[in-house]
C-alpha cells in the first residue's frame, strides 16, 4: 500500500503487540514511518518486535515499551522514552489498548455475587479510558512541538459504544467514554494548540492472524471466517486492519476534521435485525 503521507512521521501506538495495534504498526513501519509500540503483554510485544525486525524494517524505526497503562508512573516513563526516540516530536498518538477479554472474568455477569468484577471494572477503565486522558496530557508538549504542524490524537473506540453485547458493561462504557473524551479534547486542545482529536469506531475487524500463536501456525487472515460471516456485512466482507489504516490515513491528512467519529463496520450498525 502506498504511503498516504509524503514524509516520514512519528507514531505512538498503545496496545501495539497484537490485533489492530500490531497490524497498524507493521503497515506504518513498512511505509517508512517510525513507531513507538507500547503494550503490557511482554511475550506478545517481544514476538512482534522480532517479527518486525526480521521483515527488513530498520531497527532505528522501532522502539518498544513494556508498560502497564494502569500504572501512572510507568506512563510518564514511557513518554520520556518516546520523547528521546522521536527527538521531541509525536505526529500521531493512537490510543488502542484495552484489557482482554472484553467480557467479565470467569464467566461472570453484572449481577454475579461470587466473583469480584469490581477489580476488573477498575482496570478496564484505568487502561481503556483514564490512560488515554493521562497519556495525551503527558504528550501535549511532543504533539505541539511544531506549532505550524501540530500532531493529532486518534482514539480507537468501537461500535459497542452504540450497540451493546451481554456482559460487556465495562467495554461499552469505556468505548462510549472515548467518544466523549474525543469531542472534549478536540475543543480544549484545538483551541489552545491546534491539536486535532478524533475517534475510529471499528466493527468486526478480523485480527486472528495478528498474534504470536498465529505466527507459529502461519495462520492466514481468512482463518475461521465463513461465507455467512462475510454476507452478514452490507459491504460484503468482514473487516481488515487495512480498513482501519485507511481511516487513520484520512484523519492524519484531513486538517479540517476534529472531534469526529469514523465508523468502520461494513455497514452492520445501519442494518435492521429482526428476531427469527
Amino acid at each position: 500500500m502506498a504511503a498516504a503521507s509524503p514524509r516520514s512521521m512519528n507514531y505512538f501506538i498503545t496496545g501495539a503487540a497484537r490485533g489492530i495495534g500490531r497490524g497498524l504498526s507493521h503497515r506504518l513501519l513498512a511505509r517508512g514511518h517510525r513507531v513507538f509500540l507500547l503494550d503490557a503483554n511482554l511475550a506478545e510485544l517481544q514476538n512482534t518486535a522480532t517479527q518486525l525486525l526480521t521483515s527488513s524494517i530498520p531497527p532505528d524505526r522501532i522502539k518498544t515499551s513494556h508498560t502497564d497503562l494502569a500504572d501512572r508512573a510507568a506512563l510518564a516513563a514511557a513518554v520520556s522514552s518516546a520523547q528521546a526516540f522521536f527527538d521531541g516530536r509525536i505526529d500521531v498518538l493512537i490510543h488502542n489498548a484495552f484489557p482482554t477479554p472484553h467480557t467479565w472474568p470467569d464467566g461472570a455477569s453484572m449481577d454475579s455475587q461470587d466473583v469480584d468484577i469490581l477489580a476488573d471494572w477498575d482496570r478496564k477503565l484505568a487502561v481503556g479510558l483514564t490512560a488515554p486522558f493521562l497519556l495525551t496530557r503527558l504528550c501535549i508538549p511532543l504533539l505541539a512541538s511544531t506549532p505550524d504542524s501540530p500532531g493529532t490524537v486518534i482514539h480507537i473506540s468501537s461500535t459497542r459504544a452504540h450497540q451493546a453485547e451481554e456482559n460487556h458493561e465495562a467495554y461499552s462504557a469505556v468505548k462510549a467514554g472515548l467518544l466523549g473524551l474525543t469531542q472534549s479534547m478536540a475543543v480544549s486542545l484545538g483551541q489552545k494548540y491546534k491539536i486535532r482529536v478524533n475517534a475510529i469506531s471499528p466493527g468486526w475487524i478480523h485480527v486472528e492472524d495478528e498474534n504470536a500463536a498465529a505466527d507459529v501456525a502461519s495462520r492466514p487472515w481468512s482463518d475461521g471466517l465463513t461465507a455467512q460471516d462475510h454476507a452478514w456485512h452490507p459491504a460484503g466482507r468482514v473487516g481488515k486492519v487495512d480498513d482501519i489504516l485507511k481511516a487513520v490515513d484520512f484523519l492524519v491528512d484531513s486538517d479540517f476534521v476534529t472531534g469526529a467519529e469514523i465508523v468502520v463496520d461494513g455497514g452492520v450498525t445501519k442494518k435492521m435485525v429482526y428476531p427469527e
